[in-house]
């Protein structure tokens, strides 16, 4: 019912109800500086970096690949019956180094995955950079609305503890009932028991940000900043998010590592041959072997398999980014929307604080006159206090979207 009456009077004009837009290019946030070093410091974004070392690591090993020389050493004993006269016994040994030979082609391809993953944990990094940024903004707000909120009762405070103050008066002159003064009690009461849940939420908010992000300043500014008009088309903000959007460019970036791993299994269909020499003395050195061998693995099943694996997995990958894009493209067009519809909403809340704060006023004073009820009074008071709340929050919230949309558009906070 409130918001009916909100809205309801939206269109009556009247006084600024927000304050003036401050002179920083981004009011209400804390300085840039600060939140790149704190977020830089978040154990996830360093995580995010260690899987990087990991990936680049990776990529070497992927470049150099698993073929290794091998040695093989071996020793025996001979004996020999001849003529049936005793047996002669000889000291026999032998020596090979082979080395498994990667077939054409493969070097490429094994480079192209590792490259790929390198991308992608770069990606992985920028996109953990992001969603922690997004979650300092949602979390920093939530700390500037309980604060708003616990400023709002605390001048509501303020104006009840001075009715109930005036009441008392009128009571000791006669001109107001016992019970006018118990109502005006009962209201103050109300108003400390939402100004002391309001100053517990402010502190929890506070101790989370603390906790969360070591560093980061909390200093709650002297006044909220007035929202601006958000400028450009849907369709401008929706193409600069999705051409900046890390959360794309790591589903893009699995579908090409998964590609390539499958180009790589297709390529496992033909076994890598083994090369070697080996060279033997026998009988006791009375024979010198010197020879060469080659060794090819005779190919099964499970290479064909692993194959047909690794295509469905890359198939796999490719619906899940044409699902990340759905996604994002939704998301950004209702974040869009809801920034936009943000600053036309706070204006008409505002408007409407600004008359009903005008009727408090006006009821105060007829109370004042002898006029009305302290019932009349108290309501328009509620009224009036729930209105001014509301528009604080709207405001507040128009920020934090259009905030919002500047990040995931890369216009603020791009520290990657």
């Amino acid at each position: 019912m409130k918001y009916l009456v909100l809205f309801a009077l939206a269109g009556i004009g009247g006084t600024s109800f927000a304050a003036e837009v401050t002179p920083n290019a981004t009011p209400n946030l804390p300085p840039a500086e600060i939140v790149a070093r704190v977020l830089r410091a978040n154990p996830g974004v360093q995580a995010a970096g260690s899987q990087l070392q990991a990936e680049q690591a990776n990529r070497n090993r992927l470049e150099a690949g698993q073929y290794e020389w091998n040695v093989r050493l071996g020793s025996q004993q001979r004996k020999t019956y001849p003529n049936n006269n005793p047996n002669e016994r000889f000291s026999e040994w032998n020596a090979a180094l082979e080395r498994p030979l990667r077939l054409p082609g493969k070097a490429a391809l094994d480079a192209e995955l590792g490259a790929a993953g390198v991308a992608l944990a770069e990606t992985a990094q920028g996109d953990a950079l992001h969603e922690t940024s997004r979650y300092l903004l949602k979390s920093w707000f939530v700390w500037l609305r309980e604060g708003a909120t616990a400023t709002q009762w605390s001048e509501q405070l303020t104006l009840l503890d001075q009715q109930t103050k005036s009441v008392k008066r009128r009571q000791q002159l006669g001109d107001a009932a016992r019970l006018e003064s118990i109502q005006s009690e009962a209201a103050l009461a109300q108003a400390e028991a939402q100004l002391t849940q309001a100053k517990v939420r402010e502190r929890s908010a506070a101790e989370e940000l603390r906790r969360r992000f070591p560093g980061l300043p909390l200093d709650k500014p002297e006044r909220i900043a007035e929202p601006t008009a958000i400028a450009g088309s849907e369709q401008d903000w929706l193409d600069a998010i999705l051409k900046e959007s890390h959360e794309l460019g790591v589903a893009r970036g699995e579908t090409q590592r998964a590609q390539a791993q499958a180009g790589r299994a297709s390529r496992d269909r033909m076994p890598d041959p083994t090369l070697g020499v080996h060279v033997s003395s026998e009988r006791s050195g009375e024979e010198k072997i010197l020879g060469a061998y080659i060794s090819i693995p005779l190919p099964g099943g499970a290479r064909r398999s692993a194959s047909d694996a690794a295509y469905a997995q890359a198939n796999a990958a490719t619906f899940r980014e044409a699902g990340a894009l759905q996604k994002i493209s939704a998301e950004s067009a209702a974040l869009y929307q809801s920034a936009t519809a943000a600053l036309a909403t706070w204006q008409a809340s505002r408007n409407a604080a600004e008359s009903l704060t005008r009727a408090a006023n006006m009821t105060t004073r007829a109370y004042q006159l002898g006029e009305g009820s302290l019932n009349e009074l108290l309501a328009a008071r509620r009224l009036a206090n729930e209105a001014q709340l509301a528009a604080r929050l709207l405001q507040l919230e128009a920020l934090e979207l259009r905030y919002r949309l500047l990040l995931d558009a890369y216009q603020l906070w791009d520290f990657d």
